[in-house]
């Protein structure tokens, strides 16, 4: 793999047990990439350990005043530089390219992860975790995996000069091949202590950076309640805890360099002060002492490679282990069967939307809300409708006995769902026209039931950018706008945009829509929603941010737009209900009543209580205000 072929066409599947597996993997998977590394790097090296050789030689021609000799010593330093030289280069270039597919090949991982979980992500992981996966983590993994043929030949050329010396000077030699192992592994009980500062530091950044992002996310809340110098306080604190502890894990890093510089100084001081007495006493030649100086002074640079490949690996395998907890995420607890010889085919266009575990029923077709009391219970919902649930637990028909329990209707469209889908009743997927959601492709899923959540993510880019995305083509911009009820907003994005910009769709929307307001940023979500045109459109609260005058006519333009198209609304808005061609409310996970809004609304007081807040108290006083108005219509009817 070429830095031109990124990127991959298929990622692979990573093993995500564990950091250490994880790092396996990625080395496993560029084999190819790390023996050319090798090769290179022991040309490069081998040069480097020949270089102290062939001084030495060139030495004890001159002492020896051999001319000829001297001229083959000089053509062989001659070689031994564009050894050197090529091997640098082409090692460089063999390494950085190991890096980059690394974490390119990361980034794909966690890309297609993320896109496999959507916001779903982020309540599994917090946000401070995933940027700092996706950023710092993914260099250090690359990091790691780009040391790996440097330091192999980096032990290659150790080896090479230890037993070279052995046979050039033997006396040395001995010296030279227990020095060196002891300085290699001289490091080896500090880097526990060294790895666990690093991890504290990391840690501890980590909680900064969520800090930072979650008080810009809030910035303009905090500025409207004069909160902002208080958060920024804390963000000082966490900052000065991060440096505090990036210095407690320099101090310790810097211990190991120091070791790794003062330790092979006084081997090379022993064995100029041992070689110089040899010389002295004639037992080695003066080329044979300069050769062995030079061995070790050339040590220094294979050597920091073992340093280098400590470091990269104790910074790696935390960054790792984070990758490997992200990239092990499922989209449900379905995800982990055994995997079918044949895909699930898509069902057929159509098909009604039932959830087992409430016994919520959509018709195919029509307009459906949804009313929770439990407004986490409604996110959880939406997701699950969503054909990739965050809480999976088994169910049996106690939801279609509910529905049943609150209407006969419902409960023959509730039989009708579960008998379309029988012997998946009580699994915990959703079913479309009978078949499992969490059983189908992920593309098919997505492309047939899309979810909007409480909180839509606007990119930044123009808003013509913002529209392009997969759809049917059945709606287009200005018609999901025009439904949206978005004209505000297209002319404060002109009136933001720069001069000569003058179709709405070029203006540009900033990072999040942080220039937008909250009920902007959500009608412009609804409109991308709409534009998309799913055959099952899963809204949760669409218009919780806009005025009850908008929140009316987006009501309507939801119910135009979707004509004939299965729409599934959770919210608890009457504008919004009194639209819906069903209703069905929801009471401890289960289906508790069917109908439209206003027959829920006299008839339900559990439905009232949530659409019109109203108190223990007030629902009393009503229903005795409603049986006092039954028992006045039944006199007048009698006396009639």
């Amino acid at each position: 793999m070429q830095i031109s072929d990124l990127p991959y066409p298929d990622p692979g599947v990573p093993d995500a047990r564990s950091g250490p597996r994880f790092l396996l993997w990625l080395g496993r998977g560029q084999l190819g990439g790390q023996l050319k590394s090798l090769c290179w790097g022991m040309l490069h090296f081998s040069g480097i350990a020949g270089l102290p050789y062939a001084v030495g030689l060139g030495v004890d021609a001159v002492v020896d005043r051999e001319p000829n000799r001297l001229l083959l010593v000089g053509a062989l330093l001659l070689v031994i530089g564009v050894a050197i030289s090529v091997g640098d280069a082409m090692l460089h270039r063999t390494a950085v390219t190991n890096w980059i597919t690394a974490a390119a090949r990361v980034q794909q991982l966690l890309a297609r992860k993320t896109a496999e979980l959507g916001s779903a992500l982020t309540r599994r992981v917090a946000a401070g975790e995933v940027v700092a996966v996706s950023t710092g983590d993914v260099e250090k993994i690359g990091w790691f995996v780009e040391a790996v043929s440097r330091f192999l030949a980096a032990v290659f050329s150790v080896v090479l000069v230890c037993v070279g010396l052995l046979f050039f000077a033997p006396d040395l030699g001995v010296v030279v091949a227990v020095g060196v192992p002891l300085i290699a592994l001289a490091s080896l009980p500090l880097l526990p202590r060294a790895t666990k500062r690093a991890d504290i530091q990391r840690e501890k950044a980590g909680k900064a950076t969520e800090l930072a992002s979650d008080t810009v996310a809030g910035l303009r809340v905090l500025r409207g309640i004069g909160g902002e110098e208080l958060f920024l306080g804390r963000y000082r604190e966490a900052s000065q805890e991060v440096r505090k502890a990036a210095v407690r894990s320099a101090r310790m890093w810097a211990l190991i360099s120091a070791i790794q510089v003062v330790l092979p100084g006084a081997l090379m001081i022993t064995v100029v002060w041992y070689g110089a007495t040899l010389v002295s006493d004639g037992r080695i030649a003066v080329g044979e002492l300069v050769a062995a100086f030079s061995a070790v002074a050339t040590l220094l640079y294979p050597l920091r490679h073992f340093e280098e490949i400590a470091m990269a690996y104790s910074f790696s395998r935390p960054s790792a282990k984070r990758a490997a907890r992200v990239l092990s995420l499922t989209r449900t607890d379905a995800a982990e069967r055994p995997a079918r010889a044949e895909p699930v085919k898509a069902p057929a266009p159509g098909g009604d939307l039932y959830d087992p575990q409430t016994g919520l029923l959509a018709p195919a077709g029509r307009f459906t809300a949804v009313v929770c009391g439990d407004p986490d219970l409604a996110g959880r919902l939406a997701e699950r409708l969503g054909g990739h649930p965050m809480d999976v637990a088994p169910a049996a028909d106690a939801g279609a006995e509910g529905a049943a329990g609150a209407g006969a209707e419902a409960g023959a469209e509730a039989e009708a769902a579960v008998g379309a889908g029988a012997g998946t009743a009580a699994a915990p997927s959703v079913l479309l026209g009978g078949v499992a959601l969490d059983e189908l492709e992920l593309d098919t899923a997505r492309t047939l039931v899309l979810v909007q959540d409480k909180d839509p993510v606007l990119l930044s880019g123009t808003l013509r950018e913002l529209f392009d995305v997969p759809a049917s083509g059945t709606v287009d911009s200005a018609a999901a706008l025009g439904a949206a009820q978005c004209a505000d907003v297209l002319d404060a994005l002109l009136q933001s945009a720069p001069d000569g910009v003058e179709d709405p769709m070029e203006a540009r929307i900033t990072e999040r829509g942080r220039s937008l307001s909250g009920g902007q940023r959500q009608r412009l979500a609804l409109a991308r929603s709409l534009v998309t045109d799913p055959e099952v459109l899963v809204l949760d609260e669409p218009t919780s941010a806009v005025d009850s005058h908008t929140e009316a006519r987006i009501a309507d333009g939801i119910a135009a737009l979707r004509a004939g198209r299965t729409t599934v609304v959770l919210a608890s808005s009457p504008l919004l209900l009194d639209r819906a061609d069903r209703v069905v409310l929801i009471d401890g996970d289960t289906v508790a009543a069917v109908g439209t809004h206003r027959e829920l609304l006299h008839g339900e007081p559990r439905y009232r209580a949530v659409v019109t807040r109203e108190t223990d108290e007030e629902q009393r006083l009503g229903g005795l205000e409603l049986t006092e108005l039954a028992e006045a219509l039944t006199e007048i009817e009698e006396s009639a």
